[in-house]
């Protein structure tokens, strides 16, 4: 069955309670568009964390609407991060966004033993796609936090993706284990990988879920192309989430899905006390309004 459309996340976080974002260090004009459109579909407010001249300045500049918006003053960006992951631990705040602030700066905040988001064992990054192509949206992930994920770590990326699957209303997503080829060989390991946790699926010890590989692409996005492979597949043909080995894999495989089959992305990260969004300079507008749209229902 799966996820049909995007605007799905947006029926979701419009039909939920409405969210709160913390901003850290919001003084970045495509953040601040993105949240005021959030405010105007009636997905989400937001609290400003950054430096107060430069958000009025730029909602000034870019006719941003920003009145509805609280501001709390905040200079340095690595304070203005510490400052929006307290506003979540309070609850004034139940999703997190990154602002004009380092990466490394944002993800000390959250990853802070005492004062941060921490909540499973690792964050991972899913993004959800609608390539014309396909017949529902398809998902993708790690492309953006896990460089190798070791084995461990492959577990608990895929239990990330469930847990948000669920919370969307698919329960019982669809995942190919992406790899070069589809049989077993020890010198790729990726293969070996997936083979364990396709039979970690079959024993239950990852439930709520068919887990299948490893699949070439094509094998886990086409019934015809692995039937004619001889392969049989519950996943194949009808695959809810791609689960790309490494980061190279995933990141060509999302810019590709976003550049050649002119996908809108809605890309979120899992694994913390709330959703985190962050969106990309080259995203688009409806790319950001979904990424939070999608955070909104993540976090009903």
């Amino acid at each position: 069955m799966g996820i049909k459309s995007l605007d799905v996340f947006l029926e979701m976080a419009k039909n939920g309670p409405k969210r709160t974002i913390a901003v850290a260090a919001a003084e970045d004009e495509p953040v601040l568009q993105a949240v005021a459109v959030a405010e105007k579909e009636g997905i989400a407010k937001a609290i400003l964390v950054g430096n107060k001249e430069k958000i009025n300045k730029i909602a000034s500049e870019f006719a941003i609407d920003i009145s509805k918006f609280e501001i709390v003053e905040e200079n340095d960006p690595a304070n203005a991060a510490r400052k929006a992951v307290s506003l979540v631990r309070s609850n004034d705040a139940q999703i997190l966004m990154k602002g004009l602030v380092p990466t490394a700066d944002f993800l000390r905040a959250i990853l802070n033993k005492e004062n941060g988001l921490r909540k499973g064992e690792l964050l991972s990054h899913i993004g959800f796609f609608d390539p014309v192509a396909y017949h529902k949206v398809i998902a993708l992930t790690d492309a953006a936090q896990n460089i190798a994920p070791t084995f461990d770590e492959k577990v608990v990326i895929i239990k990330n993706s469930i847990d948000l699957f669920h919370k969307l209303g698919i329960s019982n997503p669809k995942i190919a284990l992406l790899g070069a080829v589809e049989t077993v060989n020890p010198k790729m390991e990726s293969t070996v990988h997936a083979a364990m946790l396709s039979q970690m699926n079959r024993r239950k010890q990852l439930k709520n879920c068919i887990i299948d590989g490893p699949l070439a692409f094509d094998n886990a996005v086409s019934k015809e192309a692995a039937e004619h492979k001889g392969i049989e597949s519950a996943v194949s043909g009808d695959v809810d989430l791609l689960f790309a080995p490494n980061i190279e894999v995933a990141n060509v495989l999302y810019k590709t899905l976003t550049y050649f089959a002119n996908a809108t992305v809605a890309a979120i990260i899992l694994g913390a006390a709330c959703p985190i969004v962050l969106t990309s300079r080259a995203d688009s507008d409806r790319s950001k309004l979904m990424s939070i749209a999608l955070a909104a229902a993540a976090s009903n």
